[in-house]
């Protein structure tokens, strides 16, 4: 089964050391080995990383561990493969459609 890590804020805040933790967890840490993504709106833009790499040893999302960004929501996933192929890219969340003329992050669980 797959683990999330939300945050919502009333002023634009840091989620490095929640999302350190976290990545952790994918492959360290957790059993949570087969891919990861991360969502999160930086004004009225969505950045959205994914990787079929475990996040504890993602070069990606140590990137993003390090890298100061500031947002009002954002959710991560770490993913265990119980259906499906681990470690592959289109099976990683969350991802992104357009609805409206808005960006959205979505996830979808296979349970």
């Amino acid at each position: 089964m797959c683990q999330l890590l939300g945050m919502n804020a009333a002023e634009p805040t840091s989620f490095s050391f929640s999302f350190r933790g976290f990545a952790k967890r994918g492959g360290c840490s957790d059993k949570h080995c087969d891919g990861w993504g991360l969502a999160f709106y930086e004004g009225r833009g969505l950045r959205c990383f994914t990787d079929p790499a475990p996040a504890a040893h993602s070069p990606i999302a140590a990137l993003v561990e390090q890298y100061p960004m500031k947002t009002y929501s954002m959710m991560a996933h770490i993913r265990y493969a119980t259906q499906g192929s681990g470690g592959t890219l289109e099976n990683v969340h969350p991802f992104s459609r357009e609805m409206w003329g808005i960006q959205w992050y979505v996830y979808k669980c296979i349970s």
